[in-house]
């Protein structure tokens, strides 16, 4: 066979191949998600928090005293005993890289990062727990500061 009987051949063939699929019949049913006892599948009203923990300065101003590293023991510890007690149902946590600008500093710190992530409902009992998580680790670990993002979600289980 030539070059020019098989080009249509292959053409049909992978235009066949790209149509993916069939479509599902009309009285197919449509994906469900299944919530729980304790929770809906589908929540209004959530916020995302991140928090941004400084782990202690790699690299910062000489002119000021930097904090000590933490060690992930401590981390641990600090998430069991302030953290979980609070969001029991689950959190996340990133390990990061950051930067930040002392007030008259003339260059960044350069930190070593935790970001916790907790998905919440938005009620000033979980705002002022995250507030609680903020303060214990300032108290901790004396650092100026604990980073709190927060946005409006749209959550399923």
């Amino acid at each position: 066979m030539s070059i020019r009987t098989l080009f249509p051949i292959l053409l049909a063939s992978l235009l066949a191949a790209c149509a993916g699929a069939p479509p599902l019949p009309a009285d197919a049913p449509a994906p469900h998600i299944e919530g729980d006892a304790a929770r809906a599948a589908q929540a209004q009203g959530w916020l995302r928090s991140e928090l941004y923990f400084g782990m202690g300065s790699e690299d910062g101003a000489p002119s000021r005293v930097q904090a000590e590293p933490t060690s992930e023991e401590r981390w641990r510890e600090f998430l069991d005993r302030e953290v979980t007690p609070r969001f029991p149902d689950g959190l996340t946590v990133f390990d990061a890289y950051g930067q930040w600008l002392f007030r008259g500093d003339p260059g960044p710190d350069r930190l070593r990062t935790k970001v916790l992530v907790v998905l919440h409902e938005d009620t000033p009992r979980r705002r002022a727990d995250i507030e609680a998580i903020r303060l214990a680790w300032k108290q901790a670990t004396g650092h100026q500061s604990v980073l709190w993002s927060r946005h409006p979600v749209e959550v399923a289980f």
